[in-house]
């Protein structure tokens, strides 16, 4: 089942955005990024990549990397960006996917949970293909967000709401699905794995002062999303 998301119809304007963005490029990147720590000769699967950038990332720090997104357009972006650095497929985290078991080291799983209504089964695929003792890294919206933003809405019903955003100036619709934070943590644990690391951190210290919204300027943290690290049991 393909997400209620079409990233094909904004994939461009949300990748250029995605490039330089607080949220993106100098909060939930480096996030990920510093969980994964040495990614040398390891061979790591970015499921939902989009149009690449956490799989360039990953590249340059020495992981051997795979990648697949739902988005055929956004497949296009990533193999214009990494040519043969990575291999790259359309492939759908909702439905088995196309690798054989225990192949991968670690996989990550860059904001693309929250867009699906079920987790245990994709929790399964991804546990299924990474071999004994590997890593999922991923990161989602946090679970508070919701409610805050939508006040008088529940906070632990699982919910399937969608916020207008404008990348790069164009329009674009994201459809997520709220659930909250023990219904994400019960998934983990159907689906064979620990928690190691839950993450609320602050943005990058790197991040341009001009891009700093000024409701942050006197502060480096803000509720936007949460990272577990997780260990295939």
């Amino acid at each position: 089942m393909l997400p209620d998301t079409n990233y094909d119809s904004f994939a461009e304007a949300y990748s250029t955005e995605n490039e330089s963005s607080l949220i993106n490029a100098f909060y939930e990147r480096p996030a990920v990024l510093d969980l994964v720590g040495d990614a040398r000769n390891r061979r790591i699967l970015d499921a939902g990549c989009g149009s690449g950038p956490l799989t360039k990332a990953l590249g340059s720090r020495g992981a051997i990397m795979t990648g697949f997104d739902a988005s055929k357009e956004m497949i296009r972006l990533a193999r214009q960006r990494l040519g043969d650095e990575a291999d790259l497929s359309v492939a759908d985290l909702a439905q088995p996917l196309p690798f054989e078991d225990d192949r991968f080291d670690d996989v990550v799983a860059s904001l693309v949970f929250h867009y699906l209504p079920d987790w245990v089964s994709p929790l399964k695929e991804i546990r299924r293909v990474l071999r004994p003792g590997g890593r999922l890294i991923m990161s989602v919206n946090h679970p508070l967000l919701y409610p805050l933003t939508n006040p008088g809405k529940g906070y632990f019903n699982l919910t399937k709401y969608s916020d207008e955003h404008t990348f790069n100036g164009q329009p674009g619709t994201l459809t997520y699905w709220h659930r909250p934070l023990h219904a994400m943590t019960d998934a983990f644990s159907k689906a064979g794995f620990h928690i190691e690391t839950v993450s609320e951190p602050p943005y990058s210290a790197d991040a341009p002062a001009e891009i700093i919204p000024p409701q942050f300027k006197d502060r480096d943290s803000f509720l936007s999303f949460i990272f577990f690290a997780l260990r295939a049991q």
